[in-house]
C-alpha cells in the first residue's frame, strides 16, 4: 500500500482539494511503539493532515505539527518535509480509554496545536500557536487552515492500522462568482464519505463515487501523486554532539552512575548506547592536538 497526496481542481467552480493516503509510510511509523488504538487513530489523523500541508511547501523547508494538552495523550508530534519525507509520534499514558477527542487531548485545559516551520533562507523557524478548537483532530486544523489561510475549507480524516487517509476541500476567492451554490453542493456531498472508504479507495475511485457528475462533464483535474514516505534515519553525528556538548566530567560521571551513556530518540523509536570506551575515544577525537 503506497503513500500519497494527490490534489485535485474543480475547474468550473474554483474549488481545489486533495486526497491523502498513507499505507506503508504509517504502518512504518507505527512498527515497535505498541500504541494502543486510540491513541493510534488520533497520531494516524495527524500524520494524514501533516503530508497534505506539508505538500503545499513550495521550497525547502521542514514543518513540524505538535498537539499538546493535560488529557491521557500529552503530545502528538508530525515532523515533514517538502519531499514529503515523514516521521512522528505519540506520548500518552499507559492505557488510554475512548473518549471524546477533546478529553484526550486536554483540549480545555491550555491544550495547543503548534506550528514550526523551519526554512534554510530564515535565521529562526516561523511559530504559531492555536488552541485546540473542535472535536476531532479533522476539526481542529480545519479551524486552523481557515484562520491561516483566511478561506472556507472542509477536512474529513481516518486512520486504522493498515492505512491513514484526509480528503481536503476549500474554497478559492472565485467560488461564488462561478456558482452561487458551487461550494455548498461539493461540501455535501463530501460529508456523505464513510470512513471505510476513505481508508481502502484510491483517489480517482474516490472522487467517482462522491462527484460523479463533476468528473463525468470533465469538471476536475487530478493532478500526478506526490509520494509520502517514512524517513527516520540513523544520526550518529547528531547524537556525538550531543555528548560533547554536555562536555567530558558530566559525561564520565554518568558513566560512573549508569555503565554507559544512553540517549533513547522517540520519535524514531531507537537507542544510541556509548561505553567508557567510546566515550574516551569521542572525546580524544574532538581534543586539540598537542603543539610542539
Amino acid at each position: 500500500m503506497t503513500s500519497t497526496v494527490r490534489r485535485f481542481l474543480f475547474e468550473g467552480l474554483d474549488i481545489r482539494g486533495a486526497i491523502v493516503h498513507l499505507g506503508d509510510a504509517w504502518q512504518q511509523m507505527q512498527a515497535g511503539h505498541d500504541y494502543q488504538p486510540t491513541v493510534a487513530q488520533l497520531l494516524g489523523e495527524t500524520a494524514a493532515v501533516t503530508a497534505l500541508i506539508a505538500a503545499q511547501l513550495k521550497q525547502p523547508g521542514r514543518l513540524t505539527l505538535q498537539l499538546r494538552g493535560n488529557g491521557p495523550i500529552q503530545l502528538l508530534v508530525m515532523d515533514c518535509n517538502e519531499q514529503l519525507q515523514m516521521r512522528g509520534m505519540a506520548r500518552s499514558n499507559p492505557v488510554v480509554l475512548p473518549a471524546p477527542m477533546p478529553e484526550l487531548l486536554g483540549a480545555h485545559q491550555g491544550g495547543q496545536l503548534l506550528m514550526s516551520l523551519d526554512l534554510p533562507t530564515a535565521r529562526q523557524p516561523y511559530q504559531s500557536y492555536v488552541p485546540l478548537v473542535g472535536d476531532s483532530i479533522a476539526a481542529i486544523f480545519e479551524h486552523y487552515l481557515e484562520q491561516s489561510e483566511q478561506q472556507p475549507s472542509k477536512l474529513i480524516a481516518s486512520a486504522s492500522p493498515r492505512a491513514a487517509a484526509c480528503l481536503f476541500l476549500q474554497k478559492m476567492p472565485d467560488a461564488d462568482r462561478h456558482d452561487a451554490d458551487g461550494w455548498s453542493r461539493i461540501t455535501q456531498l463530501a460529508a456523505t464519505l464513510k470512513p471505510a472508504e476513505l481508508l481502502e479507495l484510491d483517489a480517482e475511485t474516490l472522487l467517482r463515487r462522491l462527484f460523479h457528475e463533476d468528473i463525468e462533464a470533465g469538471g476536475i483535474r487530478i493532478y500526478d501523486a506526490q509520494p509520502v514516505v517514512y524517513h527516520c534515519p540513523e544520526d550518529w553525528d547528531k547524537v556525538r554532539d550531543m555528548i560533547r556538548g554536555i562536555g567530558k566530567a558530566d559525561a564520565e560521571t554518568i558513566l560512573a552512575e549508569h555503565g554507559e551513556i544512553l540517549i533513547r530518540d522517540d520519535i524514531c523509536n531507537r537507542e544510541y548506547r556509548f561505553d567508557a570506551a567510546a566515550v574516551a575515544a569521542l572525546f580524544a577525537e574532538s581534543a586539540p592536538e598537542n603543539l610542539h
